[in-house]
């Protein structure tokens, strides 16, 4: 039929046995689907629908009625072993030469754009995540979510708006998720129903598939950035002043042990991503995370993953175990993606006992909060300290307490700098650096606000920047943020 030729070299040409295992079982392939009786109609323009990528907004249920037609020949036409072995552009070609036959064979009448958005649906269902790869091109995405087949939102912009994108099915859309975790060894199925995983460019993926999530697989995607964000950029976003920016760069600089608290989509990895550039490339890095998406620039970087039980449910590497393992690993920074859990002990401890510059990320909504759930997460974790123990342990780790926020307009700020000062009976006393005030919003919804320096005169770490050097320009940079103030 389609595809038959001479020769043994065209994977075309070698058709798949009558009892061919389901495509989903191949790892280049997309899932069966069964073609109509009848041959498709034309395809019929669609009405288009509230705000989403302009090509996925004609789509109407026609066109995918074709492509479920067209689909099923393909996978009848082509031999998926012989595909799988071609490098990505030979394999696209191949699929378009047999689509386009099957196109003409059917007789199916389309224009020659609605043709090149069909072919390219198809070799990204076959060859890469089907309906995602349009939205993973686009780099003004910062979250793709997808509740079920037939319903995808994007955040563009700090905004979460509805796209017109869906899934043939939801048996498609867990294919899909399938083959994003297998790439990185870890599987989602009904008997291991919830996975962290990452794509090859290091976007942050979460699936969660039935009987969990009951309205078929729910995916998340927190996409990776290709331009790294720099303080500088930040900067000029508005989310710190650059006399702000200046006492960050200071704190990356002398080897503070940094916590950085936020709520989800703050900000804390892209914060914590500029931090990591002030430090010098002659220092051991090594970073723990659960899916690895921090992007460290410097030459002396180790990369530590977690890794989830096998199906038999042994194997689990858990954050806390890595944290510990890295301390044998001779490092001079520890960086921890995300504190959760019980490794809030060991990062502590990592940092009181001469790992100084080490930093981690936690989701609180302030400051005090913040050191709150380091308690609580030591305390859950099984150990049977005195509450007055953990905080003095919190007060001997950590230096600098950095908040994130982002605003109800959608924009992300860097709301405090704050110092962790010690004890005062059994209470943590802190002392804020660096606030962000609120002072209204205009016309449009736009939160304004402005940063300023609270007036403190020396920080605590003035001694440690002192010894490196660096107390002229902090000194510089907080005159500088008081005079902004006064302004």
């Amino acid at each position: 039929m389609f595809g038959k030729r001479s020769g043994t070299d065209d994977p075309r040409s070698m058709r798949p046995p009558a009892a061919a295992p389901e495509p989903a079982a191949v790892p280049a392939a997309a899932p069966r689907a069964a073609p109509p009786a009848v041959a498709s109609p034309p395809l019929a323009p669609a009405k288009p629908s509230a705000p989403q990528p302009p090509a996925e907004a004609r789509k109407s249920d026609n066109y995918y009625q074709v492509k479920a037609t067209i689909f099923g020949a393909l996978i009848e036409a082509i031999d998926l072993a012989q595909l799988a072995k071609l490098d990505g552009e030979s394999a696209r070609e191949e699929i378009r030469d047999i689509v386009n036959e099957i196109i003409a064979i059917k007789n199916i009448v389309m224009s020659i754009a609605e043709q090149e958005e069909l072919l390219d649906d198809i070799c990204n269902d076959v060859l890469g995540y089907g309906p995602l790869e349009p939205l993973l091109a686009r780099d003004d995405i910062a979250d793709i979510m997808v509740n079920g087949a037939g319903t995808v939102y994007i955040e563009v912009a700090g905004k979460i708006q509805r796209t017109g994108i869906r899934f043939r099915d939801n048996q498609q859309l867990l294919n899909i998720c399938q083959r994003i975790v297998s790439q990185v060894g870890r599987r989602v199925d009904e008997s291991s129903p919830i996975c962290d995983a990452r794509l090859a460019d290091g976007s942050r993926v979460n699936a969660i598939v039935p009987p969990l999530s009951l309205d078929g697989p729910a995916l998340t995607i927190r996409k990776f950035k290709k331009d790294k964000l720099t303080l500088d950029q930040l900067v000029k976003f508005g989310a710190i002043s650059k006399e702000g920016a200046e006492i960050l760069q200071i704190i990356g600089r002398v080897r503070c042990n940094v916590l950085i608290s936020g709520g989800t989509g703050s900000g804390k990895t892209t914060l914590l991503n500029c931090l990591t550039n002030y430090i010098d490339d002659e220092e051991r890095i090594i970073t723990c995370e659960d899916a690895a998406e921090l992007q460290l620039q410097q030459p002396h970087v180790v990369r530590l993953e977690t890794r989830p039980p096998n199906i038999e449910g042994e194997g689990q590497i858990t954050m806390r175990e890595l944290v510990r393992n890295c301390l044998r690993m001779r490092p001079e920074r520890i960086i921890v993606g995300e504190v959760r859990g019980p490794e809030a002990f060991d990062l502590l401890q990592a940092m009181n006992t001469g790992h100084d510059g080490s930093m981690g990320t936690l989701h609180a909504n302030n400051p005090r909060e913040a050191l709150s759930r380091c308690e609580s997460m030591i305390t859950m974790g099984g150990f049977s300290l005195p509450s007055r123990t953990i905080r003095e342990m919190i007060c001997a780790s950590i230096d600098v307490i950095i908040q994130a926020a982002r605003l109800r307009d959608g924009s992300r700020r860097i709301t405090h700098i704050t110092e962790v000062m010690g004890m005062e009976g059994d209470t943590i006393i802190t002392q804020d650096v660096f606030l962000y005030d609120m002072i209204g919003e205009d016309a449009n919804g736009t939160i304004i606000g402005r940063h300023r320096s609270t007036g403190i005169g020396r920080p605590r770490f003035w001694e440690r920047a002192r010894y490196y050097g660096e107390e002229k320009r902090l000194a510089a940079a907080i005159d500088a943020a008081e005079v902004a103030a006064a302004s």
